[in-house]
């Protein structure tokens, strides 16, 4: 009996992601094309290896027993593409959204991932266009439509936002903020707004009628700006580190607390082998310093992150979400949140 490659990775991927909408994306192909892809695989071995039910999807005894050395299978397989093409090189990782610090989040799994070779990407499309060359291998940072057609991409991370205000501003002294408190204020962006697009739909969803826009020259210098005005404030994920700047105030945001969507982006293609090395570096770090928890009664998610979760959130019921379908907790960890300078 001699299995296709490609039907293998097909039932993998729905086993890792119990999804068949997402499990298609990582893949670069149709729901319709991997079905068929399942179905003949099921069809050659003669048992059924899915569940596919109202409540989602599931492996079958027979399921369980073959995801494992069809794991391997699929290691064996891209261990001999990479001996021929080339490919056993470091992985090429570009980022981008740089005033929001993204390597901060790569560190904490690039000694699981293997040898990494990072990039500095301007912006999404810029790093998009590489993928697509084939000038790197994958891409770091908040995905928003629109991408081009080929690429991949999964939630690795999602990470409350926290407001930044200068001392002087009249909700300085707050102990938290909901977002339509700040609707009076001013929204200081590090570009155009029609550019930035979690900022955006923020403006739109809390009613932020007045936003201003400066040059990107740096997180120091953007948030010196915001310290010189009583009547701005910034957007920060909450574990960013502030620059010694004075004259700052750090406020959690909550009822909701907005969240900023961090995901790896590849070519659907497959690409390099060390991807999968990476995707399972960042899963596992997600587990254990619960990366991906979201509560659609206490938090706000932009589309189309909203939408991405929604088919699992539905099936796992209606309080807490976990996109890496770890083992999950009861609440988020406290957030060590950033003081007065």
């Amino acid at each position: 009996m001699d299995l296709d490659v490609a039907q293998v990775r097909a039932f993998v991927r729905v086993a890792e992601e119990l999804h068949f909408g997402r499990a298609a994306g990582t893949l670069g192909i149709t729901q319709q094309a991997l079905s068929k892809r399942i179905a003949r695989l099921e069809s050659l071995l003669g048992t059924a290896l899915l569940r596919r039910g109202g409540t989602g999807v599931s492996l079958t005894e027979a399921g369980r027993r073959f995801l494992a050395p069809a794991r391997r299978t699929l290691a064996a397989a891209d261990a001999a593409v990479a001996a021929v093409t080339g490919t056993d090189r470091p992985l090429r990782v570009d980022v981008w959204g740089h005033l929001y610090a993204p390597l901060r989040t790569l560190a904490q799994v690039a000694r699981e991932a293997g040898e990494l070779v990072l990039g500095h990407g301007r912006d999404l499309p810029s790093v998009t266009a590489a993928l697509l060359r084939g000038d790197i291998d994958g891409a770091f940072g908040r995905v928003h439509p629109p991408l081009p057609a080929g690429l991949a991409h999964r939630l690795v991370r999602l990470e409350p936002v926290d407001a930044v205000l200068s001392v002087e501003h009249p909700l300085a002294a707050e102990p938290a903020l909901r977002p339509e408190q700040l609707s009076d204020s001013t929204l200081w962006a590090p570009g155009p707004l029609d550019r930035l697009d979690f900022l955006s739909r923020f403006a739109e969803r809390f009613g932020i009628r007045d936003t201003t826009a400066g040059v990107n020259l740096g997180l120091a210098h953007f948030l010196h700006e915001v310290a010189a005005d009583p009547r701005r404030f910034a957007l920060l994920p909450a574990d960013v580190p502030l620059p010694d700047v004075p004259g700052l105030r750090s406020v959690p945001l909550v009822e909701p607390t907005p969240l900023y969507a961090w995901s790896l982006l590849w070519r659907g293609d497959g690409g390099h082998p060390g991807l999968d090395a990476l995707l399972a570096a960042c899963a596992a770090q997600a587990g254990r310093g619960r990366w991906l928890e979201y509560d659609p009664a206490r938090d706000w998610l932009p589309e189309p992150a909203a939408a991405e979760i929604t088919p699992t959130l539905v099936a796992a019921g209606p309080r807490r979400f976990n996109a890496s379908h770890l083992p999950q907790e009861n609440a988020r960890p406290t957030t060590v949140r950033r003081g007065s300078s």
